[in-house]
């Protein structure tokens, strides 16, 4: 078992790891490379009982309405740029994969999330039902320590009649300030969460979360992130985040 534990804490620090080498643009999901980082998520070879890819929730389907999309490619098409010489080299954002399972950025995690707790799934990614509920994508921008987040609000998110719950808006205000914790300063927990509800969000309507980094400070990471209207016009929440980095093994092995 601390063989295994091992393993997942070894992935868990590759995908926080960042380093000073820049390496060319890469399309298959295990890998993410971002302007002056490498965020390395890697899958080993395994028995074919175990080798089928991970879903990427952070691909299109067909329950993307066309400003999600819209948005989508915007933000996709800055993910690599054409010199003038005709090459091609990544570009200021980058789009991150995004699973069911944490487990799953782990060296070897689609094997190791048959094992260990196999009926766990991510909240915000356990409604099969494309659509319903959690729809987004990530993008981070490592030059301006930013990240973006396209949302939209399916119809099992329902708070106040017509209108996202507060939870869910909170939910998603953790995963990506939390996400973006973690491409800064490896793997972290949120110690504080400071949301003001400004305006309430239509059930169905895509909205955008914009996270930045204020301060980092020995284990301290400080995240402010705002959700607005998809054009801007609206402010929906304003946040204020602290996060404290961690030792996975020690979570794993409940110390």
């Amino acid at each position: 078992m601390a063989r295994i534990l091992g393993r997942i804490y070894k992935g868990f620090q590759r995908l926080g790891s960042l380093s000073s080498t820049q390496t060319p643009l890469r399309h298959p999901p295990p890998t993410v490379s971002v302007r002056g980082t490498t965020f390395i998520r890697t899958m080993v070879a395994l028995p074919s009982l175990f080798s089928s890819k991970p879903r990427d929730f952070s691909l299109p389907n067909s329950s993307w309405g066309s400003e999600m999309m819209r948005l989508y490619e915007h933000y996709n098409s800055q993910c690599e740029v054409e010199t003038e010489g005709g090459e091609k080299q990544e570009g200021p954002w980058q789009r991150l994969p995004s699973y069911n399972r944490l487990l799953k950025y782990a060296t070897g995690g689609v094997y190791l999330s048959k094992i260990i707790q196999s009926k766990a799934r991510l909240f915000t990614r356990n409604i099969r039902d494309p659509g319903a509920a959690f729809e987004y994508v990530l993008f981070v921008n490592s030059e301006e320590q930013k990240c973006i987040c396209i949302f939209q609000a399916g119809h099992l998110l329902e708070g106040p009649p017509g209108h996202v719950h507060g939870g869910a808006i909170a939910t998603m205000i953790d995963t990506v300030t939390g996400t973006h914790a973690t491409i800064l300063s490896g793997p972290v927990m949120t110690a504080n969460l400071n949301i003001n509800y400004r305006s309430p969000i239509p059930l169905g309507s895509t909205v955008l979360l914009e996270s930045s980094l204020e301060k980092k400070e020995g284990r301290k990471t400080l995240i402010s992130c705002k959700v607005t209207s998809s054009d801007g016009s609206k402010l929906h929440t304003e946040t204020t985040a602290l996060f404290l980095s961690i030792n996975f093994s020690h979570l794993l092995l409940g110390e």
